[in-house]
C-alpha cells in the first residue's frame, strides 16, 4: 500500500496557491464543505514517486493566523488539532515573490507551531520582468527551512517541491520567534501552569477564543481557570507579536532580497488608470459585460443546435429500436427529453464559466470589485457585499456562503437576503430558451443583436433589484455600524490555460450533474402523472373519436387530438388545471404553470420539465424550442409563447426565489426560518406583480 502525506496549502489570498494546487493535482480533486460549516473545501492526490501519494487540502486564503472570519478560523483549527484526519504532515506556505514580506509573517506563525514547513516562492518567472534578485541559500538559513522557487504559469519547480514535500521530516521544526519575548511575565505563567503544552499553541488557542468565543474543539484542561489577560490586553500583545515578527522579517530581507525598482518593466499603474477610471471604468465594464453575453448567444449556437436536435432523435430512435410499452415511452417521452432540457444549455454555461474565470484569473475581478464598492456604500451595503453579489452570477449558493467574510453581522444579512436577485447560471437556461423564442435576432451596430442586449438587461435588472432591496432593508434594519473594505489588487496576469481549463470543467460538471440528479427525478415523476389518469383518460380513444366522428381525420391527426385529450385529463393536467387560475392572468397556461412549480426544485428544471410535458404522446421528431415555439393559445390562437408572456416569464424568473436549495443555505446561515419565509414570501410577490403588470401591458 502507498504511503500518504498529508499536505496543506496555505497562503495569502492572491498568491496563486490555487494555481499551485492545480498543478499539483490537476482534475483530481475534490471540492465539498467542511463538516458543520458552509466553507469550502478543495481537496486532491498527487503521485510523489512509485510508493508515496500526497493528500492535498487548499485550505483557504489567510493573511495570518490571527483569524477575523470563518474562512481563516477554518485554517487555525485545523492547524491546531492533531486529532484532525486531515492535520498535515507537512505545511507548503505559497508566497508571492512580490509580496515576500508580508507572507512571510503567515509563514514564521505556521513554523512556529512545530508544523514542518516548506516555503513555496511562486510566480518565479516575474523576478526579472520586476528586478527582483533573492539569494535562496542565504534566505534558507535564515527562516531555517527549505525553500521552492516554482512558477505555476511556466509549470516549472514542482518536481523540487514535490521531493521536499516527500522528505518533509527532514525539515527543521525550530521556530523562527520565541513569541514570549513580547510578555515574558505571561508566557512564564502559561509555561508554569501547562508544562507539557506548545506555549504557541496555547497563546493562539487563547487569543482566537476572544475572536470567536466559544468553539467546537476540546479545551485544555486548566484553561478555564487560567487567570488570562483581558481582551483589551490580549489585543495589544498580538500587535506586539504581530510587530516582533515583522522586525525579524525585516532583518532577514534586508541580507537576501533586492528590488531594482529603476529596472522594473511594469504596465500595472498604466492599465489601472485606464480600467479604474472614475467614469471609462464602468463604460469598460460594461463593454466587457456586452461582448460576454453576446459571445454566449453567438458561440454557442452551433453546438445548442446540434445537442437539440441530437436529442430529438435521439428519443424518436428509442421508440422505434425498443419494444413498445410503458418503459418505452418513460425512457423516449420522460428521461431523453428531460435530460436534453438540460445537457442543451452545457454549451452556453461553459462560456459563463469560461469567462468569468478569465476575469478573476487575469486580476481584472478585482478592480470591478473596488470599482463597484463606490456604488455600494451607497445602498448600505458592505463594500465585502461586492464580492457575494458577483459570484452569486455563477449560483447564490456559494455566494451566500461568502458572506461568511463580512463580519458585521447586519450587513451580512442584508447580502444574504438581495444576492438571490442577482442573475445566477441556473436561470440562464430559462432566459436562453424564452429570449431565442420571443426576441428577434435583429442585429443594432452590425456587432450585437437584440437578443445580447436583452440578457444583459436582465443581468443588469437583476443587480439593479439586489441593490434597491439592499437599499431598502438598510433604512428597515436601522444598521448603524460600518465595516471598512478592503481588497488587495493582484498583478495583472495572462490567465492559465490549466486553470481555466479546471474551473470550467469541474463547475460545469457539478452544475450539470448537481441539476441532472433532480431533473431525472422530476422527469419520471411528470411522465407518470402525464401517462396516467382516471376517469376521462381511460376512455380517451373513445370519446376523441366520438366527438370528432363527423370530421375527415388522418389517423395521425387523431392520434394527436388523443394524446392531447390524454395529457390534459391525466393526473398532471389535473393538477395544472387546479393551478391554472392563478398563473392565467399572467399569460400563461397549465403547462407552465406545472414548469413553474416543479422548477421550485431547481429554476433549470422549468425547460426540462416543458421539454418532457410536450414530449409525452408526441411522435414527430422534434426540438424542444420547435415544441415550445409551436405551443399554441387555444383562446386567442396565437403562439403560447409570445412577446407579451415571455416578457412575463422573463421577469417572474428574474425575481422569484425559485430555489429550494437556496432556500435552504439561507435557513443555515440565518439560523432559522424567519428570514427564508420572509424572503421567499416577499420575492414571490414581487415576481407575480412584476409578471402580471407586464403582461397586460404587452399583451
Amino acid at each position: 500500500m502507498a504511503k500518504q502525506i498529508n499536505v496543506a496549502l496555505v497562503g495569502n489570498p492572491n498568491t496563486g496557491k490555487t494555481s499551485v494546487f492545480n498543478n499539483l493535482t490537476g482534475l483530481k480533486q475534490q471540492v465539498g464543505n467542511y463538516p458543520g460549516i458552509t466553507v469550502e473545501k478543495k481537496q486532491g492526490t498527487c503521485k510523489l514517486s512509485r510508493n508515496v501519494k500526497a493528500h492535498v487540502i487548499d485550505l483557504p486564503g489567510t493573511y495570518s493566523l490571527n483569524a477575523s472570519s470563518l474562512d481563516e478560523n477554518v485554517v487555525i483549527e485545523l492547524l491546531l488539532n492533531r486529532k484532525d484526519k486531515d492535520y498535515p504532515d507537512v505545511a507548503v506556505v505559497v508566497a508571492d515573490v512580490e509580496n515576500l514580506k508580508r507572507n512571510l509573517l503567515l509563514f514564521t506563525q505556521i513554523k512556529d507551531l512545530g508544523i514542518p514547513t516548506i516555503l513555496a516562492i511562486n510566480m518565479a518567472d516575474r523576478m526579472k520582468r520586476k528586478a527582483i534578485s533573492l539569494d535562496i541559500q542565504k534566505l534558507e538559513k535564515k527562516l531555517e527551512t527549505k525553500i521552492a522557487l516554482i512558477s505555476s504559469r511556466k509549470n516549472e519547480g514542482f518536481d523540487y517541491l514535490k521531493e521536499l514535500i516527500t522528505n518533509y521530516s527532514q525539515l527543521n521544526t525550530t521556530p523562527c520567534v520565541n513569541a514570549s519575548v513580547i510578555a515574558p511575565a505571561y508566557f512564564d505563567r502559561l509555561r508554569k501552569t501547562f508544562p507539557n503544552q506548545d506555549l504557541y499553541k496555547l497563546w493562539l488557542v487563547i487569543t482566537q477564543d476572544v475572536n470567536f468565543g466559544k468553539l467546537d474543539r476540546q479545551e485544555l484542561k486548566g484553561v478555564a481557570s487560567f487567570k488570562t489577560e483581558s481582551a483589551g490586553n490580549l489585543k495589544r500583545l498580538q500587535q506586539k507579536e504581530t510587530i516582533a515578527r515583522y522586525k525579524f522579517i525585516n532583518e532577514v530581507l534586508k541580507e537576501t532580497l533586492v528590488i531594482d525598482k529603476s529596472s522594473a518593466k511594469d504596465l500595472r499603474s498604466r492599465l489601472d488608470r485606464i480600467l479604474m477610471h472614475k467614469f471609462w471604468g464602468y463604460v469598460i465594464f460594461l463593454g466587457i459585460l456586452l461582448l460576454i453575453f453576446q459571445a454566449i448567444f453567438d458561440w454557442s449556437t452551433y453546438p445548442m443546435d446540434f445537442i437539440d436536435s441530437s436529442f430529438a432523435s435521439f428519443s424518436e430512435w428509442a421508440k422505434g429500436a425498443l419494444p413498445p410499452g410503458d418503459f418505452t415511452n418513460l425512457i423516449a417521452e420522460g428521461i431523453i427529453p428531460g435530460l436534453g432540457g438540460i445537457v442543451i444549455f452545457i454549451p452556453q454555461i461553459a462560456f459563463l464559466f469560461l469567462f468569468i474565470s478569465i476575469l478573476e484569473e487575469s486580476g481584472y475581478m478585482s478592480r470591478v470589485v473596488f470599482l463597484m464598492d463606490r456604488i455600494m456604500r451607497r445602498f448600505g451595503l458592505s463594500g465585502k457585499s461586492v464580492v457575494p453579489l458577483i459570484s452569486g452570477t455563477a449560483c447564490a449558493i456559494p455566494a451566500i456562503m461568502a458572506t461568511r467574510n463580512i463580519e458585521n453581522w447586519k450587513e451580512r444579512l442584508i447580502t444574504i437576503l438581495v444576492t438571490p436577485f442577482t442573475t445566477c447560471a441556473a436561470r440562464l437556461p430559462v432566459y436562453l430558451i424564452i429570449i431565442s423564442l420571443v426576441i428577434p435576432e435583429q442585429r443594432v451596430l452590425g456587432i450585437f443583436t437584440l437578443q445580447g442586449l436583452t440578457l444583459l438587461f436582465m443581468y443588469m435588472l437583476g443587480f439593479g433589484a439586489a441593490i434597491f432591496s439592499a437599499w431598502l432593508l438598510d433604512r428597515f434594519l436601522k444598521i448603524k455600524s460600518k465595516t471598512f473594505f478592503v481588497v488587495e489588487m493582484p498583478n495583472y496576469k495572462l490567465p492559465l490555460f490549466k486553470n481555466v481549463a479546471i474551473t470550467v470543467i469541474e463547475k460545469t460538471k457539478s452544475f450539470v450533474l448537481g441539476a441532472g440528479k433532480i431533473i431525472l427525478a422530476i422527469s419520471v415523476i411528470l411522465w407518470v402523472l402525464a401517462s396516467y389518469g382516471p376517469g376521462k383518460f381511460n376512455d380517451a380513444e373513445a370519446i376523441v373519436t366520438q366527438e370528432h366522428i363527423s370530421e375527415t381525420l388522418t389517423e395521425q391527426e387523431l392520434d394527436t387530438k388523443i394524446a392531447s385529450y390524454k395529457l390534459e385529463h391525466s393526473y398532471i393536467g389535473i393538477l395544472g388545471k387546479t393551478i391554472e387560475p392563478a398563473v392565467a392572468p399572467l399569460g400563461y397556461d397549465w403547462k407552465i404553470g406545472i414548469a413553474i412549480v416543479s422548477s421550485f426544485a431547481a429554476r433549470e428544471v422549468f425547460v426540462g420539465t416543458l421539454a418532457t410535458i410536450y414530449s409525452v404522446g408526441s411522435e414527430e421528431e422534434e426540438t424542444i424550442k420547435n415544441r415550445m415555439a409551436a405551443e399554441i393559445n387555444p383562446i386567442l390562437g396565437t403562439p403560447r409563447f409570445n412577446f407579451a408572456s415571455g416578457i412575463s416569464l422573463l421577469l417572474f424568473y428574474a425575481f422569484a426565489m425559485q430555489c429550494m436549495s437556496t432556500i435552504a443555505i439561507v435557513k443555515r446561515e440565518t439560523n432559522g426560518w424567519k428570514w427564508p419565509i420572509w424572503q421567499f414570501t416577499i420575492m414571490t410577490v414581487i415576481a407575480y406583480v412584476a409578471a402580471l403588470g407586464a403582461y397586460q401591458i404587452f399583451k
